[in-house]
């Protein structure tokens, strides 16, 4: 077995965030490393070629242990390393490094040995791909979603920054000539004549961190522009005719946009018959498809880490994890003013939303923030507001009971129990389905129905319930907004009963009271003598999840319980038009808007609900993240809660017209 690994610079072993996100991810690679001199069965680990490598080289050279390159990943995080970011994912290489073509790599090896046929693996890879494009990851992915890019049809011109590693280890025998950017440029302006010229500046140089490789005059020519505002790459990609790279990533993503780009350095994706190279590689004479270089350089090679779960990790819950940074902080980069909020709510509200920048908490708006509006709560007259509420998967325990919420929605739109207007989550349930999306929607239902999930995830009893067809009736609470705003004719629990035994005269109607009301912090509760003249059996306190996978069917006004008996195969029965409803995928007694013409599947309203509409905050590592984090959490995981609010909760429902005690 191999010896422990050591490492001699501060990017190894300093105090910082990425010095410690390094050390994690090579300790669960199986590299922990050690302080002390290696034996010659020993590991040394280096940054690449990085300045300070040569200590590492030497030690390595003296005794005899073997070298570590390492280096970030290909899918980096959301801005680059000096920015202070820590990376989600490591190369280490025992052969070389990926950027020196000098010499083989582990990357190299695998792209030319490895048989890259398995038809799972390349299928991963296609998705994954289809994925980064959709979702506009690149290796840093902090773009910025309103910039659009330029006007299609340019060649695009990728820089680099000075003293980058694939350029000074570049060649095969040193360093690249610092004059291939302008002869790249020429021969650009040679291919095309009279096309527009875009050169992409790259996001370190953009930010700061080390200059470019072009300077402003390179862009003097009317037909030449340069190109700094964070776009999204992949759009970037899209619109142009062409691409020239010298050893950027960028080139290496412009193979999976489409392009053949041109490359005049030895990138390691060069020379393998997807680009058309300026300098030819003496050792690359395999061809590959888009598919195998996607599943060795991305797949295979790496270290991917997942933040939240903090373990290794597949390149999926990767993708999962970015796309959820990703999307926060597009969505906050800017700010907001959440207005008139309850004081409890606040610190969850920070949590979810103030990330990036600090929330501003008022009674009036702020003029350059959008507002944060709690339900349907008086708003500003603007367009700028977002109207906020608890997600479908929210907690263990109940919001009016103070429990922190693992999910909240933002609406820009209206909100999604508001059938009067449109709201994002029906924009996002009629759209097309992003690529990937019904198989990880299908897996999450998986999750749910064994785990039987719920919204609140309560506990409870379960007695012997009558034989024949039962249908579960649940209660909701009688002033909810989805009741005022959603309901049809029929607007109570007791009408609700009436109306489903009036429909149903043999079947076994079991009411389950709603949570809130059973916890006396809501209004809606039957009289026990009225709901038997109607109901079977009350369940009270019952287990809502277990409860449906022992019911045949459902009637509901608009409970989110209508939405988990459909994930669990259920037939539902609508006498209001909740957000489900409407779609094709319910009975509708209830009036529903003639705007709901698509007809998705079970899997589309899924992944609508559960994964593009909500926002999921995990309360262990204070991160953004994906539903799968929070449903781990919610089954099995460690979910932090706060001294019990009950009695705080009570008062705030019997003092909710004293509103200035909680604002």
């Amino acid at each position: 077995m191999p010896g422990p690994t050591h490492a001699y610079s501060g990017g190894f072993l300093g105090p910082g965030v990425q010095p410690r996100r390094i050390r994690r991810i090579m300790g669960l690679a199986g590299y922990p490393l050690r302080f002390g001199w290696p034996s010659p069965e020993g590991r040394i680990a280096v940054w690449g070629h990085a300045p300070r490598a040569h200590r590492g080289e030497a030690v390595a050279r003296r005794t005899g242990a073997t070298l570590l390159r390492i280096e970030d990943a290909f899918l980096r995080s959301l801005f680059p390393g000096r920015a202070g970011e820590p990376t989600l994912g490591l190369l280490i290489d025992a052969q070389g490094i990926h950027y020196d073509p000098s010499r083989p790599s582990d990357l190299e090896t695998l792209l030319a040995t490895h048989p890259l046929d398995d038809h799972a693996l390349l299928e991963r890879a296609r998705r994954a791909m289809a994925r980064l494009k959709a979702s506009g990851l690149s290796k840093y992915s902090a773009h910025d979603p309103a910039l659009a890019p330029p006007p299609p049809g340019y060649v695009l011109v990728i820089d680099q920054v000075k003293g980058d590693a694939s350029l000074t280890h570049g060649g095969l025998d040193g360093p690249l000539p610092p004059h291939l950017f302008r002869e790249m440029l020429v021969q650009a302006q040679l291919d095309f004549p009279g096309a527009r010229i875009v050169i992409r500046t790259h996001p370190e140089a953009r930010n700061g961190h080390r200059p470019g490789q072009f300077l402003p005059e390179d862009a003097a020519a009317e037909h030449i522009t340069l190109h700094d505002a964070p776009t999204n790459p992949w759009e970037l990609l899209e619109g142009a005719i062409a691409v020239y790279t010298v050893s950027s990533q960028l080139g290496f993503e412009a193979i999976f946009a489409g392009h053949r780009p041109r490359v005049f350095g030895l990138p390691f994706y060069a020379g393998w018959g997807l680009t058309e190279d300026h300098i030819a590689h003496p050792r690359r004479r395999r061809r590959l498809t888009r598919a195998q270089l996607f599943a060795a350089a991305m797949l295979l090679y790496p270290k991917w880490y997942d933040p939240c779960r903090d373990r290794l990790c597949a390149f999926e819950d990767t993708l999962d994890h970015l796309e959820a940074l990703t999307r926060a902080w597009a969505a906050d980069r800017h700010g907001y003013t959440a207005l008139d909020m309850r004081l409890w709510k606040r610190p969850h509200l920070q949590a979810f939303f103030g990330q990036w920048q600090r929330l501003r908490f008022s009674k009036t708006p702020g003029p350059d923030r959008p507002s944060l509006v709690w339900g349907t709560a008086p708003a500003p007259a603007t367009d700028r507001n977002i109207r906020i509420e608890d997600g479908f998967l929210r907690s263990r325990g109940l919001g009016a009971d103070l429990t922190p919420p693992l999910s909240l929605v933002a609406d820009d739109l209206g909100i999604y129990y508001d059938p009067s207007q449109p709201s994002r989550l029906e924009a996002l349930i009629a759209a097309p389905l992003p690529p990937g999306a019904e198989d990880r929607a299908r897996a999450l239902i998986e999750v749910i129905t064994n785990h039987n999930l719920s919204k609140y995830n309560l506990a409870g009893t379960l007695p012997p319930l009558p034989q024949g067809y039962r249908i579960l009736v649940p209660g909701q609470v009688e002033d909810d907004a989805s009741i005022r705003l959603g309901a049809g004719p029929i607007r109570s629990n007791l009408a609700l009963l009436q109306e489903t035994r009036r429909q149903n005269p043999n079947a076994v109607i079991l009411y389950k009271p709603h949570p809130d009301i059973e916890a006396g912090l809501r209004p809606g509760a039957i009289p026990e003598t009225e709901a038997k003249q109607y109901a079977d059996l009350i369940l009270p306190r019952a287990d809502p999840a277990r409860l449906l996978s022992e019911v045949d069917a459902l009637w509901t006004i608009t409970s989110t319980m209508g939405f988990e008996a459909l994930l669990r195969g259920l037939p539902v029965t609508t006498l209001g038009a909740p957000f489900y409803a409407g779609w094709g995928l319910t009975r509708d007694l209830g009036p529903t808007p003639a705007r709901r013409t698509a007809r998705p599947s079970l899997e589309a309203v899924a992944h609508a609900a559960l994964i593009a509409y909500p926002r999921y905050h995990d309360p262990v590592s204070n991160l953004p993240c994906p539903p799968e984090v929070a449903l781990e959490r919610l089954t099995s995981g460690p979910l932090p809660r706060k001294p019990s609010l009950r009695l705080l909760a009570k008062l705030q429902g019997a003092l909710a017209s004293h509103n200035w005690l909680w604002r």
